[in-house]
């Protein structure tokens, strides 16, 4: 009777103390782009030798031969002998659910080449159409490989215990900023920061140790952040101790979160 290996890849466990991310969007990715963070995700999950099969620089490669990474994963058996399976992935980045005839090309493939397993990953879920489909599959064919699939529930357990991931590639989640909103939010409260350090349009004028071309770029400068956030909301910086302090707070938070060191007010 044949017996399972006792470090089972494609188990993934949920940690007690994990931080508990309510959802991941994949939107703002490109094929391309999940492809690539599936590839760090599996190198960061104990594969070894990883290699992304996009034979070109284009969105999307004809040479991949039915699957986007190869990787090899080091079991151990209970006397100890350790030895390597071989994995096909194919990285499916779908809007809606992915359908059967998706899977085909893949598993042709494995047919022929033989790996070990083969893992579709899924920015969503497989349809009902497709999971019924690969259930024939293995019946009918009794392939010599096994299939796993890892959806998004499979992906979120995973991010959780590597949120870099998350930020590296931009991944939206319902508890995390994206890198390009905190980003985004950063540049907003510099600008109003750098407005608010300002002199006034008379002062200005009075300044001697200002050259006329200095102080023109300064006004016409003044001119865009006005017209950007609007007169009303810069004066509510400055309009008092308080909101002057609670305008730097946000800005340091901000900046810690991107790596700076905390009271780092530059503008």
């Amino acid at each position: 009777m044949e017996t399972e290996p006792e470090d089972q890849p494609d188990e993934i466990s949920e940690s007690e103390d994990a931080f508990a991310l309510g959802s991941l969007d994949f939107s703002g990715l490109s094929p391309t782009d999940f492809e690539e963070f599936c590839f760090d995700l599996v190198s960061d999950s104990g594969f070894s030798n990883v290699d992304w099969r996009k034979g070109t620089p284009l969105a999307a490669s004809p040479s991949d031969r039915g699957r986007d990474i190869v990787a090899s994963k080091t079991l151990r058996d209970i006397d100890g002998h350790e030895y390597q399976e071989r994995w096909f992935i194919d990285c499916k980045h779908y809007a809606r659910g992915v359908p059967p005839d998706a899977l085909q090309g893949t598993l042709a493939w494995a047919n022929a080449d033989r790996p070990a397993v083969v893992l579709f990953i899924a920015s969503g879920y497989l349809t009902n159409g497709a999971k019924d489909w690969i259930a024939e599959y293995e019946r009918s064919n009794r392939p010599p490989f096994r299939i796993r699939v890892w959806e998004k529930p499979q992906l979120l357990r995973l991010v959780e215990k590597n949120l870099d991931l998350a930020f590296k590639h931009d991944v939206g989640t319902s508890t995390l900023r994206r890198v390009t909103e905190i980003l985004a939010a950063e540049s907003e409260l510099m600008d109003r920061l750098w407005y608010g350090r300002k002199p006034s349009d008379e002062d200005v004028a009075t300044r001697e140790d200002l050259s006329d071309e200095l102080k023109a770029g300064l006004l016409a400068s003044k001119r865009r952040m006005e017209e950007q956030y609007g007169v009303e909301e810069l004066a509510k910086d400055v309009s008092s101790d308080w909101t002057w302090g609670y305008l730097s707070g946000r800005i340091s938070a901000v900046r810690w979160v991107l790596g700076d060191d905390w009271h780092n007010l530059d503008s």
